[in-house]
């Protein structure tokens, strides 16, 4: 896979760190690991899926941890042979596994669930009322008072 070298951008622009370096440690993580296999859907303008095939797993084995702007899902298996089963050909992948998935700002987990070998994590994206866009009303200038009037009534009042 080619590598891309963000030098360039990290010489002309500020305060993109942290997006160059999430690019480039993405980059990394997917050369080295691919299991589980996950997909990643997007229901709608702020709801998000991420869908694991984790065949094997119980509950109890996985472990789901939100943390600011990181999901992290591990699975844990026990390697030993308490029932003297003795594999032949073992082709279903039964090893421990971590997945981190960094997520944007305002984005939680809504709800996750296990079923016939998915393991299914909903997300939401849930902005404060005080970063969403406003609308504002443009006053018609009948009502139009200068600042320095207001300072002015201000300090009169205080007065």
């Amino acid at each position: 896979m080619n590598r891309f070298d963000f030098t360039p951008y990290r010489r002309s622009t500020v305060g993109f760190d942290r997006l160059f370096d999430l690019l480039e440690n993405n980059a990394r993580a997917q050369q080295s690991e691919n299991y589980p296999p996950f997909n990643i859907e997007r229901n709608g303008e702020d709801n998000y899926r991420i869908t694991l095939a984790v065949a094997g797993f119980k509950d109890s084995e996985i472990e789901i941890t939100a943390q600011q702007n990181l999901l992290l899902v591990a699975g844990t298996k026990e390697t030993s042979n308490a029932d003297g089963t003795e594999f032949l050909h073992m082709g279903i992948a039964n090893r421990n596994f971590e997945r981190r998935f960094e997520l944007a700002d305002f984005v939680r987990v809504d709800n996750a669930a296990l079923a016939d070998g998915l393991l299914i994590i909903d997300l939401v994206r849930e902005i404060p009322d005080a970063m969403k866009p406003q609308t504002i009303a443009i006053n018609d200038g009948g009502n139009v008072t200068k600042i320095s009037d207001k300072r002015k009534k201000s300090k009169d009042k205080a007065a």
